[in-house]
């Protein structure tokens, strides 16, 4: 620690200075950043569960400043080598409206996407991966060269009812982003991967909907069986060189490491976050675009923030993973 900068030993501690993203300048111009971390205020998509998502961006902001290190896998910081930016929130003044939600966030990443800027975004229920890839891939990005990207999904669920006319009101919901972004031409589904989907199913068909489209899904049974050296080497198998979207449900993880989260499923064991960083970690290389983290319900969370500081070490890993990769471009 330089004895002329009384900042530098605080810089790591949360709750001291002004909250942005990692302690990042906060620049809403995309052109200006080289990775940008986008918060998405929005609850609207799901609602069949309380409508408070929309504070994830905030309670992730408020801790994330102890997430501002070096990687040690990766061997580099991702804050000191590029210019990783808080974007601030995209505008959501029909909050209560998810397909008008839906269409300021596609325009919003659709900015990004034109400015070459990769993107990890906190939110917000899942809907917000639908609309996030609205703009980001597929026709008239040229972050993707107009074509999808290949999805890599970590989540209890596979969020691909297309059978479902609306979920509760909401169209492009979080239940249905998964089917109507192959239709848009975003998610190439036989190059895509869902991994760790887990309970007590409400129908015996709760997957088919997904395999009916091309993706390949990987329950936590099928995890513990294969293990997730193997799961990670099929993930990364499908995707091959294509751009890839990383997005991360926190109810994949154990309810003891995330609990305050909006769809638990306690019935049957989910990842380790340890877990969860091999898998991460195990994306090594691809050309990650994109990622998220989603479905963080901070009203619920314990007094040790314990949920807000889980999602803000997982989009910390998709940032230096991301970074990773264009060290090595």
């Amino acid at each position: 620690m330089a004895e002329d900068d009384p900042r530098e030993q605080l810089e790591t501690l949360y709750w001291w200075g002004v909250p942005t993203f990692f302690r990042c300048e906060h620049d809403e111009d995309p052109a200006g950043a080289d990775i940008g971390v986008l918060g998405i205020p929005h609850s609207a998509g799901n609602g069949s569960t309380e409508r408070d998502q929309h504070l994830g961006p905030r309670a992730v902001r408020h801790v994330s400043a102890h997430n501002r290190r070096p990687h040690r896998t990766y061997g580099l910081s991702a804050f000191e080598s590029y210019r990783v930016r808080d974007l601030g929130d995209v505008a959501l003044p029909e909050a209560m409206d998810n397909e008008a939600c839906v269409d300021r966030i596609a325009a919003h990443t659709r900015r990004v996407a034109e400015a070459g800027t990769r993107l990890v975004s906190i939110g917000g229920d899942h809907a917000i991966t639908g609309a996030v890839l609205l703009g980001l891939a597929g026709p008239g990005s040229p972050l993707t060269a107009d074509g999808p990207v290949a999805l890599v999904h970590l989540d209890a669920h596979v969020d691909s009812y297309a059978q479902i006319p609306h979920w509760l009101g909401a169209k492009r919901s979080a239940a249905h982003w998964a089917a109507y972004l192959v239709e848009a031409g975003c998610i190439d589904p036989t190059r895509s991967t869902q991994i760790g989907m887990r309970g007590q199913p409400r129908t015996e068909t709760w997957l088919d909907t997904s395999r009916q489209l091309g993706y390949s899904v990987i329950t936590m049974e099928d995890v513990r069986a294969r293990g997730i050296p193997d799961v990670v080497a099929e993930a990364r198998e499908r995707a091959g060189g294509m751009p890839v979207y990383l997005t991360f449900d926190l109810d994949c993880l154990d309810p003891a490491v995330a609990p305050a989260v909006s769809n638990l499923e306690v019935g049957e064991g989910g990842f380790a976050i340890d877990e969860a960083n091999a898998i991460v970690r195990g994306l090594r290389g691809l050309d990650v675009v994109g990622a998220d983290v989603v479905c963080l319900m901070p009203t619920k969370d314990d007094r040790a923030q314990r949920t807000a500081m889980v999602a803000g070490h997982v989009a910390y890993e998709q940032v230096s993973l991301i970074a990773d990769r264009l060290a090595t471009r």
